[in-house]
């Protein structure tokens, strides 16, 4: 997946760069940028920064890794928030058009950064989290990068309190309305196994004759028909270029439910495209699923913002959709 939420340390990412929230000083910090220097090695890493001795705020600049498990940090000093009247936003998207300029000249394939000024910066944390998917993907949709947002905890970023309540109480009567059916469907299901009559070699042989396209192939088609590209699509559905070149040269290729469902989300499929699409590789959409019920509500809203989805994806503890 080439934009990935993560709850994690950051100092644990093994990836090739990870992103410090620095101060203009370059000087150690607390938080975020004082974990950097204690598990890089602060008298090491300090003394690079003394060298380096400045770095305007929305600007970026890259030090060694050190004990860190990585090849380079890259500092940058995040905006301080005002009232959002004083160029707040636009400086910390900088901040990360910055580093990831400064990464792709480096030659990396990865980079892992904090929520940055969202700490004791005082940037609202909705704010920044919708300015740094901004600058991510507006970044993506022009260069190939495993680029992750690593927060400590659910805590750290917040969805929109109304977008979590709606999910919440569509989901809450998905699950009502799951289990009010279940024991119906169940005994339906159980009476007319009991009329089924058992497949004759010639019904099977019949069946296999009129298999539908695989996921791949059908796939392929409905790009196709969308007008998109393919590297619209699967930059639009948070795929990596490599995974989607192994969808389209096997047509048997068989891919995740997460992938399976982002292609959809992709094509602005609705639920029965959905169903359709996804049923090709083996899977279904189920009320008795939290995550299906998720991926339900955005698409009956006509809402597929990937980004967006992922968020609250991660907000109720579900797998993210992409590769």
């Amino acid at each position: 997946m080439p934009f990935k939420i993560i709850r994690n340390d950051i100092t644990q990412m093994k990836v090739d760069i990870i992103v410090n929230a620095a101060n203009t000083d370059l000087a150690p910090g607390g938080g975020v940028c004082g974990a950097i220097f204690r598990a890089a090695g602060y008298d090491a890493l300090a003394a690079e920064c003394a060298r380096l001795g400045h770095c305007d705020t929305g600007r970026a600049v890259c030090t060694k890794g050190y004990k860190l498990p990585v090849k380079h940090i890259i500092h940058t000093p995040g905006p301080i928030y005002f009232d959002g009247k004083h160029g707040e936003e636009s400086l910390l998207y900088s901040c990360y058009k910055s580093c990831l300029d400064l990464a792709k000249a480096k030659r990396v394939e990865s980079i892992a950064f904090p929520l940055i000024s969202s700490g004791i910066y005082g940037f609202p944390k909705a704010k920044a989290l919708k300015v740094a998917t901004n600058a991510i993907m507006d970044f993506l949709a022009e260069n190939e990068m495993e680029i992750y947002l690593v927060v400590y905890d659910k805590g750290t970023f917040e969805i929109s309190s109304k977008l979590f309540a709606d999910v919440e109480e569509f989901i809450r009567h998905a699950e009502i309305d799951e289990r009010r059916r279940l024991t119906k469907r169940e005994a339906a299901e159980a009476y007319s196994m009991m009329d089924a009559a058992i497949p004759t070699v010639g019904n099977i042989d019949e069946m296999l004759r009129h298999i539908d396209a695989s996921f791949s192939e059908y796939l392929l088609t409905l790009i196709d028909k969308s007008g998109m590209t393919d590297a619209q699509v699967y930059k639009k559905a948070n795929i990596d270029r490599k995974l989607f070149s192994k969808i389209r040269s096997n047509p048997q290729y068989k891919p995740s439910k997460p992938t399976a469902v982002a292609f959809a989300l992709a094509l602005e499929l609705d639920l029965d495209g959905t169903r359709d699409l996804i049923g090709r590789a083996g899977y279904a959409l189920s009320r008795s699923s939290k995550f299906d019920i998720i991926i339900e509500y955005f698409i009956t809203n006509r809402s597929y913002d990937i980004i967006e989805i992922n968020e609250v994806l991660f907000a109720f503890d579900q797998p993210l959709i992409g590769a």
